[in-house]
């Protein structure tokens, strides 16, 4: 006895056939074996089987699902990043608006009952479907994610924005100026426009850099926005050769060379007042090159004082330190702390016709009109300490050391510090009372620190809060635990905590704030260096005389609504 075909068929296509507007044949031709990527509705469509207006209408009627016209969606108000992108593209979905904790979803088919449970697994939210034509449904993805994601045969040309001088003779556009690389690049055209769309997109988003990983089984893309690394792209494993070697092309790197960490630099000019750097390190790994670009935008010292984050108390004795002739302002704190966009601003203040300026980097990253940048270059013998030596035969007002990493570096600073001129530089310490220490272990005289050193300045980054913040109540317990005094605890301020919207992507967060500890060398403290005293004789110096350690300073930004409790801690975490 013959199978009956219905009981192969299940959802839109079973009924279908039980009402009659389906052969069932048809129905099993269209749900097995179809290429279409609407699915079975699409299959169904392309077939000339049924109209998309009318199957759309008998699966809103049959299943009891609102039925929407896509034509009256306005494309600029969709939340395409509410929901994953792959789910978008694997089953064919478009999210059109997104209310508290509900999101509404457009689909073709709303039986796919798979895809209704992935998004709300994904986004934690109540979906609320709506059913659409598939072939109003079709165009409408293409167009929403035609983003670095897509397939990279089609990726739109990069004709949209201007591709300028990368330095060094290298032109960032589809054609290369290097001849044994432009029939690579005429082949690969598609990876060029989709390396640049990458560049693109994470300069939108805010990211500070962008990672490129190969893996055994596949290849992907993160960009690192607000601190956070999130997964944006994998593309075909196979492409990780040719998306390495473009990179490097562009980079001025040997593209031959893949057995030794290498360091570049390039350039994107998106109009003719925008330009933005990047710094590109490729290492070799197991399964290719790691590639991490390091998005330096020059606007980014252009900022002042003020958008940086400092409490009025603390920007008046920074401004009131690097306003003097001579002495050490020293930054500290963890890589990625923003310390470069802190002394980039100090330089930016200190820029003037009158004043000359020098500094030594390892790389120049921002690149400042009106100040003399030198890159190290530790393979034709430019250290820092070689460049410093050159810096006092140049007639310095202020230098500016990227990092002092050894006591020859050290030593030398200190000297110009003493000898009239002032001297900037970063070192890699938890806190300012700990630089001190720092110092005295590489070896420089507590005379030389005491007699030197006018100001120390340590700083995290902590993401701030969306607008789409919201009040939370937080136990007494907690806040007295995390170091908030009695004080505190008076009522007059609310403690705010992620939300979630589309600005930030649902994160809560959009954006980072500075929190700083900012500790002038007053005599008090010179005399503890002098003596012998350690860092912990220096920060109680320092409380006494009012100065708000990271922690202090955080819980500051938490009153103030910038940031939340969680972000203070896990930042300022002692």
């Amino acid at each position: 006895m013959a199978a009956n075909p219905q009981t192969a068929l299940s959802g839109l296509a079973r009924a279908l056939v039980q009402q009659g507007r389906l052969k069932e044949a048809d129905a099993a031709a269209c749900s097995t074996g179809h290429s279409n990527p609407g699915g079975f509705v699409g299959e169904v469509v392309l077939k000339g089987f049924l109209k998309a207006s009318d199957l759309a209408l008998f699966s809103a009627e049959m299943f009891g699902f609102p039925m929407l016209d896509l034509a009256a969606v306005d494309e600029a108000q969709i939340p395409k990043d509410a929901i994953d992108q792959k789910l978008i593209s694997k089953h064919q979905v478009i999210p059109l608006s997104k209310r508290n904790n509900r999101v509404t979803v457009a689909l073709a088919d709303p039986t796919n009952m798979r895809a209704l449970d992935e998004i709300r697994f994904q986004t934690g939210m109540t979906v609320d479907p709506v059913v659409v034509e598939v072939d109003k449904l079709a165009p409408l993805l293409g167009r929403l994610t035609e983003t670095a994601s897509t397939a990279l045969s089609n990726l739109t040309d990069a004709g949209d924005f201007d591709m300028g001088d990368l330095g060094d003779g290298v032109e960032f556009s589809d054609e290369s100026s290097t001849t044994d690389t432009a029939g690579a690049d005429v082949d690969d055209a598609p990876v060029v426009r989709f390396i640049q769309k990458m560049l693109v997109d994470a300069i939108n988003e805010g990211a500070s850099d962008i990672h490129f990983e190969p893996y055994e089984k596949f290849y992907r893309i993160r960009y690192r926005t607000d601190g956070v690394l999130r997964e944006m792209v994998q593309p075909p494993l196979a492409l990780r050769e040719k998306i390495s070697a473009r990179i490097k092309v562009i980079s001025r790197l040997d593209i031959a060379e893949k057995r030794i960490p290498q360091d570049g630099r390039m350039k994107l000019v998106l109009s003719k007042t925008k330009a933005i750097d990047f710094r590109v390190s490729t290492l070799p790994t197991l399964h290719g090159e790691k590639i991490v670009m390091r998005i330096l935008d020059p606007s980014s010292a252009m900022l002042g004082v003020d958008a940086l984050g400092y409490e009025p108390e603390q920007k008046q004795a920074l401004l009131d330190a690097v306003s003097r002739p001579y002495g050490m302002v020293l930054v500290t704190g963890p890589t990625g702390s923003g310390k470069t966009v802190s002394l980039y601003t100090c330089l930016n203040i200190l820029n003037k016709p009158g004043v000359n300026i020098s500094t030594a980097e390892d790389p120049a990253e921002i690149n400042l009109p009106g100040i003399n940048q030198v890159s190290m270059n530790d393979k034709a013998g430019l250290n820092f300490s070689a460049a410093l030596k050159s810096f006092l035969r140049q007639d310095p007002d202020v230098i500016m050391v990227g990092e002092i990493r050894d006591l020859e570096t050290a030593e030398i600073s200190i000297k110009a510090a003493q000898t009239g001129h002032l001297v900037l530089s970063t070192l890699h310490t938890n806190d300012a009372p700990t630089t001190l220490d720092r110092l005295k272990n590489m070896g420089i005289a507590p005379f030389n620190i005491a007699s030197s050193v006018i100001m120390i300045t340590a700083q995290r980054l902590a993401r701030r809060l969306c607008t789409c913040k919201k009040p939370i109540d937080i136990p007494v317990e907690v806040l007295m635990q995390a170091g908030f005094s009695e004080a505190d605890l008076d009522g007059s301020w609310q403690a705010f905590g992620p939300n979630g919207c589309d600005r930030c992507k649902g994160s809560g967060y959009k954006g980072r704030v500075g929190i700083y500890q900012v500790m002038p060398i007053s005599e008090e403290i010179q005399h503890i260096i002098m003596t012998g005293g350690n860092s912990m004789d220096i920060a109680a110096q320092a409380q006494a005389e009012g100065i708000k350690d990271l922690r202090q300073s955080g819980l500051l930004k938490v009153k103030q609504g910038m940031t939340s409790l969680v972000e203070v801690l896990a930042t300022t975490n002692e």
